[in-house]
This record gives C-alpha cells, structure tokens and sequence, in this order.
C-alpha cells in the first residue's frame, strides 16, 4: 500500500524557521510547569515536614517549673522536647549580640524545640503553655516562606498561560501563512471539487510534523535544564530549596502536556484553516 503524500508543504527555511520557533516556546512552557511543580513539590514538603513541631519560649524564669510540668503531664502526646541551649540561642542572636551588645544574653528566654505526635495535639497542649510562655508552630513561623513559595508558584503558572497563549497565536499565524503561500494550490484544491476538511487535513499533517519534532525538541532541552535547577537547589542545603524536586507523575505531566501541544496545533490548524477557507 502506497502512502498518500500531501497536495503541498512548506521549503526547508520556513520549515525549519517555524520548528525552531515552536521549539523555544515548548522549551518555555515545560520549563514553567516544571518550575511550578517543583515549587509546589517543595512547598508541600516543607509544610508536613514542620507540621507537628512548635517552640516554647519561657519569658519568666518563674514559669519554667509549670512549663516543665505541663511537658511531662502530656507526654503522650509528645514525640519529643529538645531544650534549646544558651549556646545555640547565641548563635541565632549573633548578629544582634555582636558589639558590644552582650547585655542582651541576660534576657535569652528559656526555649523548648516540642515535636507532637499527632497535629490535632498543636492547639490543645499549645493553649495550656501559652499561659506561661510563648508558643509558635513551626508552620506559623515559616507562613511567610510558604506565602513567598506560592507566589513563585502563581508567577510560574502565569508565565505558563502567557507561553501557551503565545502557541497557539503561533499556530494560526503558521496556518494562515502557509494557506497564502499556497494561495494557487488552494485554488486548483477547490476547482477540482476537494471539499474543505481535505485541504485542512493537508495543513494538519504539515503542522503536525513541525509540532511533533519540536515538542521532542523542546521537552528534551527542558527536561536536562530542570534537572539542573533542581540539582542547584538542592546543593543549596537551604530551608525550602532543598526541598524542590519533581515527582514521576510531574515528569509524566511535563510529557503529556507537550504531546497536548502538538494535538493543540493539530486543533488549532483545522480551525483556522476552514476559517480562510470560509472567508475566501
């Protein structure tokens, strides 16, 4: 069986103008989801990691005893207590005890680091110490990490949407120039009787080459650059950024969507194809 070869295709500039183009913008639009699904890899992380632990800070020396008393009393709720050293407190209040400003250790509060064993425990034990001390989940404390991590995510997700948008303009744009290209094949396609989706179908299959070859193209530039942030991330060994990664679902997402890309264009070529051709 012999395969139909199509009525017309584009020369090897254009051909190749319009692959690179799709390319940077399949580029850009993995990248993008891949960034939001790190952060949001990280985020989620990051939160359940912290989710049942909490500070004590005892800013009454004469309330140490009760703090102590209610630890003990709850200590089935309670994985474990680590007592925050002076030491280690004089580390994290360096830079405002460096100076000359030594007179501030004198008011160091007394500091429990508490891990629970179940996040329900958070708010009941937390409402006994906070009549003598201070009490501050983790997940209060780093609210702001959290809120700075879904903004990256929105700013992400934004930059998808405008890259997405920025394909399909692309598409009808490729379409429209090989249908005046082509003006004269369009003509004899109509003469001889081929009815419109015959000649959409010609333009799908030219658009489906060039979409497919640069959605490959495009993922497998993407996908090693991903992996690099990630791989700087993580050597960072800092808070939320070590955190980031992709899962095997999000790899499987970042396949299908460009796969989405290309039947996108093939979408996008029969519409505005049948578009021109109504219109002339």
């Amino acid at each position: 069986m012999t395969k139909k070869p199509t009525v017309f295709s584009l020369v090897q500039e254009q051909s190749v103008f319009m692959t690179a183009i799709m390319s940077l913008l399949t580029f850009l639009a993995v990248l993008a989801l891949g960034i939001s699904l790190s952060i949001g890899t990280g985020v989620i992380r990051w939160n359940s990691q912290w989710d049942l632990f909490a500070t004590v800070q005892v800013m009454n020396s004469a309330n140490e005893k009760n703090v102590e008393k209610i630890l003990k009393d709850n200590s089935d709720k309670i994985s474990s207590v680590k007592e925050i050293s002076t030491e280690q407190m004089k580390d994290l209040m360096r830079p405002w005890l460096s100076g000359g400003n030594t007179a501030l250790e004198k008011y160091l509060p007394k500091m429990y680091e508490v891990q629970f064993k179940e996040k329900s425990n958070l708010q009941n034990v937390g409402e006994q110490l906070s009549k003598y001390a201070r009490f501050l989940t983790h997940s209060q404390a780093l609210k702001t990490s959290m809120s700075a991590g879904w903004k990256m995510i929105a700013i992400s997700t934004f930059v998808l949407l405008l890259t997405l948008g920025a394909i399909g303009v692309c598409i009808s744009y490729i379409a429209r120039n090989i249908a005046l290209l082509h003006r004269r094949e369009l003509e004899i396609l109509n003469q001889i009787g081929a009815s419109d989706s015959f000649v959409a179908r010609q333009m799908q299959i030219i658009i489906a080459k060039i979409s497919a070859t640069a959605s490959f193209a495009g993922f497998l530039v993407a996908a090693p650059v991903l992996l690099l942030i990630l791989s700087t991330a993580h050597s960072a060994r800092v808070g939320l950024m070590a955190m980031l990664d992709i899962t095997g679902f999000g790899w499987l997402s970042l396949f299908l969507m460009s796969v989405a890309i290309v039947i996108f264009a093939i979408w996008m070529t029969k519409k505005t194809t049948l578009k021109i051709l109504k219109n002339n």
